[in-house]
Order: structure tokens, then C-alpha cells, then sequence
């Protein structure tokens, strides 16, 4: 048996959730694979989507339905945010395994001894190194938060 890439596992799961009639699941997905489609025919001339564009885009979404949360939240609509936290829910079946606090603190020290950081005048290089080694496993708020904290 073939290893399905991302776009092809998004498509499984799309036919899954249409024959279970579960419909965030299939409006979540129909979603992404619009992204991935607009994706492939972005620049010059179309082309396929690798599994690293794919992640890219699913991780687009995912920060779309967060920060789309945050605001719910904020108004005070909590039917709204519900509604982004399961298609969130969602989309994290795609997403690598994503680092606590912690982790994040610990690769930020190494990235800040590597490129010898020593104020935040710094953070450009460090975060630019750090987010290279946590692409996909962290959020870019969380690591600038990270980063932030250790450079003050």
C-alpha cells in the first residue's frame, strides 16, 4: 500500500465526511482543498502540490480559524467560536504534533547561543533561524512570544 500525500489524504477524508453527512467536517474540507487548488494554479503556469505546499496551506487555514476565534471571542460570540474551534479541530488531524511552551524555550535558547543574540535587537536573525527548525510545529506568534521573553 502507497503512502497518500496530504492533498490525497484531505480528499479521502472529504468523501469519508460527505458518506457520514458530518458537514463541518465537509465544509472545513471543501475549504482546503479550494486553498490547495488556488495554490497549484498560483504563479506562472499551474503545477502540483507537494505535501510541504499542502502543510503550508492547512497550516494558513488553521491560523485563519484561530485568529477568526479570537476575535469571535473578543465580540463576545461564543456560538461563532465553537463554530471555528471545531473546524480547527478539524484541521489539526493534518498539522505535525505542535510544541509545548517549553519546547519552544529550549530550541529558542540553542537558536540564541548559535547566532550569539544578545538583545533584541537580535530577534530578526533569531527568529528567522528558529522558525526554519519549527516550520509546521509552532505557532509564529507563540515562538515570537518565546523569543521575546528570553531576549528582554
Amino acid at each position: 500500500m502507497t503512502k497518500l500525500t496530504l492533498s490525497q489524504r484531505i480528499d479521502e477524508d472529504l468523501k469519508q465526511a460527505m458518506r457520514d453527512k458530518d458537514n463541518v467536517a465537509k465544509l472545513t474540507l471543501r475549504s482546503v482543498k479550494t486553498a490547495l487548488t488556488e495554490a497549484g494554479k498560483s504563479g506562472a503556469e499551474s503545477h502540483a502540490v507537494n505535501d510541504e505546499d499542502a502543510l503550508a496551506v492547512v497550516m494558513k487555514e488553521a491560523k485563519r480559524r484561530r485568529d477568526a476565534m479570537a476575535e469571535y471571542e473578543k465580540a463576545d460570540r461564543a456560538d461563532l467560536a465553537a463554530s471555528e474551534a471545531a473546524e480547527l479541530a478539524i484541521l489539526e488531524r493534518y498539522l505535525p504534533k505542535q510544541l509545548s511552551d517549553a519546547e519552544i524555550q529550549i530550541l529558542a535558547q540553542e537558536v540564541i547561543t548559535a547566532v550569539g543574540a544578545t538583545s533584541a535587537r537580535d530577534m530578526g536573525k533569531v527568529m528567522s533561524a528558529l522558525m526554519e527548525r519549527v516550520a509546521g510545529q509552532a505557532d509564529g506568534r507563540a515562538v515570537n512570544q518565546v523569543v521575546r521573553r528570553l531576549l528582554a
